[in-house]
């Protein structure tokens, strides 16, 4: 299936083009810029071309990724070369003006779905996200494409182009306005932002992470967002009304219309208690991983970067509010790793041993030792396999000792990545009453 990313060289687009070249499509993406356009499609792996038309002609999905106020002249600019039979979508965050440019030019042969993926470029998976879908006539496409997203978990909205909009005017114009207002409050007070967070609670952090996820987005798209939907002049309105009116009450001495003003808005948040829980959940997912790191001070530790994929791995040296150092555990230099700690996440004991089954070279070495006879062996080696970096325990024998009836001598095979975990296995067998331990390599 050939699909068409118009305006994929950047942002969602270039996110929609890399998923759907992993899932095995053919992909072609379009963009202005003809030296970006070359740079992304050598990059990918995956074809360039800078005529929308010739694209969309040839495509059995054509998806309209471009800057919100230019959707429109992209469909009224491809609606006649349109493949017959074929779907075309749009990922714009409005809805009813390509919706009414859709309904209007593509030809009856071609399904349109107006479609609104509600997360942005820096996602790297679709399971749980939110995709708002405003069709006007479910055809063949609309099952397919239903179909698709089921299967990869995404959370699946369907509502008219209007109230999309309308609901978009609270969950993006008003957000993204009151909180860059908020940064550019700070900005003007003069306050620096690291410095705040000495002071601050957990949920102040949080809230100004967030601020700075909204405000560090391309603010071209922002500035659309806000004037392309026709509800935002009016959110706007009554959001700089409302902050007029709340600090009247307090520079009026108003105890009793600002508490009034409090009480309103609480009881029209909805399930205070679940929002609480969940607010919760957030700050303690953090200060979580922080107190593990912190116990984890001189131990190994693994972590991936979340935007490079990159695993880091060493003895962890130092922990700060901002950075933690890692030290190299595979060699005899004194190599250290500096990462930023808003960028990492910890991985489990588990997840570190699979990534290490598959990163990392290792040696099977042969350990014999000698036990009480009535020790039992499978006990043994489920506890040897229990020791970190030991990937793999096997019983290669078991027989009566010549010099003392009363032992049993047992040679294991044990897979390791690291050979100094022999040190720990040859401590674990003493404890099982071990009196003799030969270790060797057996294979490379």
């Amino acid at each position: 299936m050939n699909i068409g990313v118009l305006g994929g060289t950047k942002g969602l687009g270039k996110s929609i083009a890399i998923f759907l070249k992993r899932k095995g499509f053919d992909v072609t993406i379009t963009g202005r810029d003809v030296s970006l356009g070359s740079k992304v499609s050598k990059e990918l792996g995956i074809r360039y071309c800078e005529d929308n038309k010739k694209v969309a002609s040839l495509s059995d999905i054509v998806i309209v990724s471009v800057p919100i106020d230019a959707v429109c002249g992209v469909i009224t600019e491809i609606a006649t070369y349109l493949k017959p039979g074929s779907l075309i979508l749009d990922v714009a965050s409005v809805k009813e003006k390509p919706f009414n440019i859709m309904k209007e030019y593509i030809p009856k042969d071609v399904e349109f779905i107006p479609t609104h993926p509600v997360f942005g470029p820096r996602t790297t998976t679709l399971e749980g996200q939110i995709i708002v879908l405003t069709p006007a006539i479910k055809g063949k496409w609309y099952e397919k494409l239903i179909k698709f997203l089921n299967e990869h978990e995404v959370r699946i909205i369907e509502v008219s182009p209007k109230e999309h909009d309308k609901m978009m005017g609270i969950v993006q114009i008003l957000t993204h306005f009151s909180y860059i207002s908020t940064a550019s409050t700070i900005l003007k007070l003069g306050v620096d932002i690291k410095t705040t967070r000495k002071f601050a609670s957990p949920i102040y952090n949080l809230m100004v992470d967030i601020i700075g996820r909204i405000t560090s987005q391309n603010p071209y798209l922002t500035y659309s967002i806000q004037k392309e939907n026709e509800c935002g002049e009016m959110i706007r309105d009554v959001f700089a009304k409302t902050v007029n009116e709340i600090k009247e009450a307090i520079s009026n001495n108003n105890e009793d219309e600002f508490i009034d003003i409090v009480n309103k808005a609480t009881k029209n948040m909805d399930d205070v208690p679940s929002a609480l829980g969940r607010s919760d959940k957030a700050v303690d997912s953090f200060t979580k991983e922080i107190r593990n790191l912190k116990n984890s001070i001189n131990q190994e530790v693994a972590v991936k970067d979340i935007y490079s994929k990159k695993i880091h791995f060493g003895i962890l040296n130092e922990i700060n509010p901002d950075f933690i150092i890692l030290k190299n555990s595979n060699s005899s230099t004194s190599h250290t790793t500096r990462l930023n700690l808003a960028n990492i996440e910890v991985l489990s004991d588990s997840e570190f041993i699979e990534w290490k089954k598959n990163n990392l070279p290792s040696k099977i070495y042969g350990v014999k030792a000698t036990f009480p006879k009535n020790s039992k062996p499978k006990v043994i080696k489920d506890t040897i396999k229990k020791i970190p970096d030991v990937v793999e325990v096997k019983i290669d024998n078991i027989y009566r000792d010549h010099q003392d009836k009363n032992m049993i001598s047992i040679t294991f095979s044990i897979k390791t990545f690291n050979k100094k975990s022999l040190k720990k296995v040859s401590t674990l067998l003493e404890g099982f009453g071990s009196k003799t331990l030969e270790t060797k390599n057996k294979f490379p």
